[in-house]
């Protein structure tokens, strides 16, 4: 009689089951067939790497969904894929050429992208390991990359019918720059981080007054880009002051005072500097008082 090995051994069992479904085609989903269908598309994972515990987590909560249904009867597909990541892909290709003691101009562009190429082949290779490891019951045939002839196709119908219906136009916003990259990056791919400030007063004069308003700030810096200041529509202090026009130091530029509900008069002198190209936050006063 065989005596049961006190630890398990996954290797021993799910490698050989796993192989055992994907043979059979038991994850495959047929579109020909009849009957209620269920279906998921993967969030597809970046290939700026391997996946950790969130993504397991969250793919097996989907694994789950998708048993559920297949075992209740339905037509179910989970279609798996990787996700290009763009610029967070390039920044991990970047450091791993810098430990060559090399970069990307050095590279050349045609060289760069190979190695791209070559990063996503190797790390999307081993995601789509990871999510067998799992068990993922995904419809491997079907597996994409966001890059993909199709996928882009589609997105770019998709793109030209929205804006085609007025749903996607031309504007101005503030954004992310990375000197590094030479482009604009989202608010997701920006790490942040809090330092210990100080606050630096500046005094702007009344044009036409013999007297300043005092705004207290921790970007003196970007003061070249003020074109307003702000204060709480209730701030007893500035109530003569709304409307009047003030002198930017040093530039002597003229530029508004006004009241914002946006303003804490509790903080520093209660008067703000407005810069809406540095500050999402001025960039929305900025719109709301039609500022530079």
């Amino acid at each position: 009689m065989e005596t049961m090995e006190k630890v398990y051994d996954p290797k021993l069992f799910e490698k050989k089951w796993y192989e055992y479904w994907e043979k059979n085609n038991y994850f495959h989903a047929d579109e020909e067939k009849e009957g209620k269908s269920y279906s998921i598309v993967i969030p597809p994972p970046n290939v700026t790497g391997q996946l950790h515990m969130g993504h397991a987590l969250d793919n097996t909560l989907q694994d789950i969904l998708i048993r559920f249904r297949r075992m209740q009867g339905y037509n179910t597909l989970w279609m798996p894929g990787c996700d290009h990541a763009g610029i967070a892909t390039q920044a991990k290709v970047e450091a791993s050429l810098r430990e060559e003691g090399t970069n990307r101009y050095e590279l050349g562009r045609e060289k760069f992208l190979e190695r791209v190429w070559k990063w996503k082949e190797e790390y999307g290779s081993r995601i789509m390991f990871q999510l067998r490891s799992l068990g993922s019951s995904c419809d491997w045939v079907r597996e994409r990359f966001t890059m993909d002839e199709g996928c882009s196709k589609a997105v770019r119908e998709v793109f030209v019918s929205l804006y085609e219906e007025g749903l996607i136009y031309q504007g101005r916003r503030i954004t992310n720059w990375c000197p590094d990259c030479n482009t604009a990056i989202s608010d997701i791919e920006v790490e942040h981080e809090t330092e210990k400030g100080h606050l630096w007063h500046l005094r702007y004069k009344v044009e036409g007054e013999d007297r300043y308003v005092e705004i207290a700030t921790t970007r003196p810096e970007t003061m070249f880009g003020d074109t307003g200041v702000a204060v709480h529509p209730d701030d007893e202090r500035y109530k003569d002051l709304v409307g009047k026009t003030l002198i930017l130091p040093i530039v002597e530029r003229k530029i508004p005072l006004f009241a914002d509900e946006y303003v804490d008069p509790s903080f520093g002198t209660g008067a703000v500097k407005v810069t809406p190209a540095h500050d999402p936050n001025d960039f929305e006063m900025g719109l709301r008082h039609n500022l530079e």
